[in-house]
């Protein structure tokens, strides 16, 4: 495994209606991995993680994404669940860090629904991807050619489209970084 100490990675959220092992899952990795993953919000104080529709953990927000600067960070990583993406897509500054983000060139990962905020920031335009299977359609109308597989890289974007892929999720991220 390559080592990322001293690399930071971007998880960007809203305050609530984050699958959290979707954000659990690719933090844990990254941490493994020696990288320092640093969670972006909406707003300062706590976000809420759940386990499908029932409430799980809050987890603490280092930096509101008014303040971030995609310059300090090596990848980004969207967690889905439904309300959280939904929400981030919302937020101008949300969707302009994302924009720039994928801008840059460097690594851009989302999986289940948080390929919304991926559409809204209009980067998908010419791309393939997979998602939660309900938006392909989005992803179409949005210029991307949607696939259903449990991992897509395509460029500097990783996709994957629910929990179980998780594994490949993160096995494409970090190789991305490594």
């Amino acid at each position: 495994m390559t080592d990322l100490t001293g690399t930071k990675i971007a998880f960007l959220v809203a305050t609530e209606g984050i699958e959290q092992v979707e954000l659990t899952g690719p933090w844990e990795a990254a941490e493994k991995a020696g990288a320092t993953p640093v969670l972006i919000s909406t707003e300062a104080g706590k976000v809420q993680a759940f386990n499908h529709l029932d409430p799980a953990d809050t987890f603490g927000v280092d930096v509101v994404v008014d303040d971030a600067d995609v310059a300090d960070y090596a990848a980004l990583v969207l967690p889905g669940g439904v309300p959280n993406p939904d929400a981030l897509r919302m937020n101008e500054a949300a969707v302009a860090f994302v924009r720039d983000f994928a801008a840059s060139g460097k690594p851009v990962a989302a999986i289940c629904h948080a390929i919304w905020v991926l559409i809204e920031a209009d980067v998908v335009r010419g791309r393939e991807l997979t998602s939660w299977p309900s938006l392909q359609t989005d992803v179409r109308n949005a210029g991307g050619s949607w696939v259903d597989r449990e991992v897509v890289v395509d460029g500097n974007l990783v996709t994957s489209r629910k929990p179980d892929d998780i594994p490949a999720f993160n096995r494409e991220l970090l190789g991305k970084l490594g």
